[in-house]
């Protein structure tokens, strides 16, 4: 019996794995060449007529913006060192501010109120008031039941979350965060 030698071994395994490979692409290309267009309109069209799809709205940054610089510059109208954040619909944080001299506590203050207010589409003083009735709302993660959050609405639906901290009274914080939510009117 004749001995292969290891240079014919090599270039006898990588032949053999190139033409494994070129057949399995050939596989694949064949697949992906398979017209899926058919399908997801059919499957569109179905969604449709049985309503199962809904349209919602979201804040541009440009609009999340334009809430925070107006609830920012209302508080700095009363000499308040806040932050500002404006959270979307999922909680996700679209913009903040920190005002010049804010507590560094505040940015996260802000970012909590914000959330809290998207997520039961109430203003954090009047779900601090639920507290009583339902004490354990604050163990929720990422929430604040502390007054100073505001929900941005379009057609009654929350979409947003503008949240201020740093004042020395909620009521204050709360007061800058509906002017935020004002400007989106």
């Amino acid at each position: 019996m004749k001995k292969i030698s290891m240079r014919t071994r090599v270039l006898t395994g990588g032949l053999t794995l190139a033409a494994l490979g070129a057949g399995a692409f050939g596989a694949v290309s064949a697949n992906a060449a398979t017209p899926a267009a058919a399908p997801a309109a059919a499957v569109a069209k179905a969604d449709a007529a049985a309503g199962n799809t809904a349209q919602s709205t979201h804040l541009t940054i440009e609009a999340a913006t334009e809430a925070a610089q107006a609830a920012l510059d209302a508080a700095e109208k009363e000499n308040q060192r806040v932050s500002v954040a404006v959270v979307d619909r999922n909680g996700n944080t679209i913009v903040t501010l920190r005002g010049d001299g804010a507590g560094p506590q505040s940015y996260e203050s802000a970012e909590k109120k914000a959330y809290t207010a998207v997520s039961w589409n109430a203003t954090t003083s009047t779900l601090a008031g639920r507290l009583a009735q339902a004490p354990n709302l604050k163990d929720i993660p990422g929430t604040l039941f502390l007054a100073g959050g505001a929900p941005v609405t379009a057609n009654g639906a929350p979409i947003a979350g503008i949240g201020v901290a740093g004042a020395p009274s909620g009521d204050l914080d709360e007061k800058f965060a509906q002017a935020g939510v004002a400007t989106l009117d």
